[in-house]
């Protein structure tokens, strides 16, 4: 007898009804038009997660403390209409200014989560408990509810309550160690690496738990740390330590496993020339007019030109000597080489690619006329392309009703 096919789940009619798919949705606004989250979050690592959703095309509604509200409000760079750094990752969120110690608050707050799909809260863990709202108390309440919890170190572990911001996990996850020059001191990386890769890890798991709620009807809790992201950032890092047992360094711009594979040094300027395999190895000689390369024993694998990168990163940076970068850019990019200049922050606003993927957005908004923040990365055929970004909410300006 024929073993009868398992069929697919079914989802609970409460859970289709509610799902975005449902009626009014319209996919050019994104695939999370119809969710909306209730966003207790402040600063940036939770601030990020939840503004990737709102990218997404979730409504968020950011909850803040009466008169002061989000930290970030207070952190500069400002303009005349307040944080630049700020507007950069709250932008298109709405703002409703609640005391959760407050009864008449809390009420509001109640009603706004009973409507919700989404919850999320980067505070330390038991502060949610403390005000009756944690995660436990409300899954009872609000069983279909997804409950997003970002924090420096997760819910459970010995530094389970300890404090902590972007620099603390780049210095505790080893990200400092493995970055800047040979040497050279552990370095913090240029961005908050710390604060954004537990964002999207965050909001990556957002979407996982709400496409669970829609097969099974149940919501989840999220538990998203700091520490654990950076950790997951390490691959390299970790498979060369595992294999070898070296501790791995700051090697600079290079990379640890490929060469030629890094920033160079031309007449006048840098150059980034990423030859990953043999044939673009031996294509950039050519390029170099350097054929003894190519043929020198001592390149002929990336294995052994790993070996002998100081060695073959001289010979690379005496030709290119001859010209400046702009110069040997032309010539890498007409070889269809993997190359690139280094630009500054100005550069890459002004880049034509980068605008023409709408990725420096300005604010639709007067009092921010010249302030610019990124655009959503995340492009999808059936979503509505963004040219300006919405612009911050103002704190309280949606009511409490």
């Amino acid at each position: 007898m024929a073993a009868r096919r398992k069929q697919p789940r079914r989802a609970p009619t409460t859970a289709r009804r509610r799902s975005p798919g449902a009626g009014g949705f319209d996919a050019r606004r994104g695939p999370l038009d119809g969710v909306t989250v209730v966003d207790l979050t402040r600063i940036l690592s939770g601030p990020y997660c939840t503004m990737m959703l709102c990218d997404l095309g979730a409504r968020v509604i950011k909850v803040e403390r009466p008169g002061s509200g989000d930290d970030a409000r207070s952190i500069g760079p400002f303009t005349a209409a307040g944080s630049a750094y700020f507007a950069s990752v709250n932008r298109g969120k709405e703002s409703m200014a609640l005391d959760l110690k407050q009864p008449e608050d809390r009420a509001a707050f109640e009603r706004l989560v009973e409507g919700a799909d989404v919850l999320v809260e980067n505070f330390r863990p038991g502060t949610m408990e403390k005000l009756g709202y944690g995660w436990k108390r409300a899954r009872k309440r609000w069983p279909r509810l997804v409950y997003v919890s970002v924090s420096g170190f997760g819910d459970s572990g010995p530094l389970r309550t300890r404090p902590a911001y972007d620099m603390v996990v780049q210095a505790m996850g080893g990200i400092m160690s493995i970055t800047g020059e040979p040497g050279g001191k552990p370095t913090r990386v240029g961005t908050s690496i710390g604060d954004i890769a537990a964002g999207m890890f965050a909001a990556t798991g957002t979407i996982a738990a709400l496409r669970q709620r829609h097969l099974t009807g149940e919501g989840a809790r999220v538990d998203v740390a700091m520490l654990d992201a950076q950790v997951a950032l390490l691959e390299n890092a970790i498979a060369r330590y595992v294999t070898s047992g070296e501790v791995p360094g700051p090697i600079g711009s290079r990379h640890p496993s490929i060469t030629p594979f890094g920033a160079f040094e031309t007449k006048r300027g840098q150059v980034v020339i990423a030859a990953g395999n043999d044939a673009l190895f031996r294509k950039l000689c050519d390029v170099l007019a350097l054929p003894q390369l190519a043929s020198d024993p001592r390149f002929a694998s990336n294995t052994l030109r790993c070996a002998n990168e100081a060695v073959l990163r001289a010979a690379i940076e005496r030709a290119l000597a001859a010209h400046d970068a702009a110069g040997w850019l032309a010539r890498l990019e007409a070889a269809e080489l993997p190359c690139a200049p280094v630009h500054d922050v100005a550069e890459v606003l002004a880049h034509p690619q980068v605008r023409a993927r709408h990725m420096a957005l300005p604010i639709a908004a007067p009092e921010y006329a010249g302030v610019l923040v990124a655009g959503n990365p995340m492009k999808m055929s059936t979503m509505r392309e963004r040219k300006q970004a919405k612009p911050p909410p103002k704190l309280g300006s949606r009511p409490r009703g």
